[in-house]
């Protein structure tokens, strides 16, 4: 069992491996990788979250971020939850801003700043940042930037997150 839905350890491994060729297809080789993940959803239950985000998932990293918008949104209607369904909140929103709708990524990752701490936390703030700063709110968006950077610098910790607190919270 598997995370979003019941599938085999095997299905899992080749959804993996395929995403593991992604680089080896050319631009005008999209179609082929898209039918390689097609073909694997096609093995799983028609009511699973999994076939729709990864569905999604091949449309965007393929250049297609209008079609994988209500296909993320499929996918998280479903049930997709755990560490699929916040990578499917992050990609939704990171295309949501490629479509010119910022402002619905940046409603939609806002709530992940609250969420239990994963390895996706960078993901959520970059992303987050990023739909910030296409709505103009480019303090709030380096704030995010510096903050989830901050814990990464070998000195300037507490200087790096104190500087991020700053740019949008006035000093007391």
């Amino acid at each position: 069992m598997c995370e979003g839905g019941s599938v085999t350890k095997d299905w899992e491994d080749r959804v993996t491996a395929a995403w593991a060729t992604f680089d080896d297809y050319a631009e005008d080789e999209a179609a082929d990788f898209r039918a390689v993940i097609d073909k694997l959803v096609a093995e799983l239950p028609g009511d699973s979250p999994l076939g729709p985000f990864e569905q999604a998932c091949a449309w965007d990293s393929t250049g297609h971020s209008d079609r994988a918008v209500p296909l993320y949104r499929e996918a998280l209607a479903r049930g997709l939850s755990g560490y699929k369904g916040r990578r499917a909140r992050i990609q939704l929103s990171s295309s949501l801003r490629n479509t010119g709708r910022a402002e619905e990524g940046v409603a939609l990752l806002t709530p992940e700043l609250d969420a239990p701490s994963d390895e996706l936390d960078d993901a959520v703030r970059a992303c987050l940042a990023l739909c910030l700063s296409s709505l103009g709110r480019d303090r709030e968006g380096l704030s995010l930037v510096l903050g989830a950077l901050a814990p990464h610098l070998p000195r300037y910790q507490r200087s790096m997150a104190n500087y991020a607190r700053l740019l949008v919270e006035p000093e007391a």
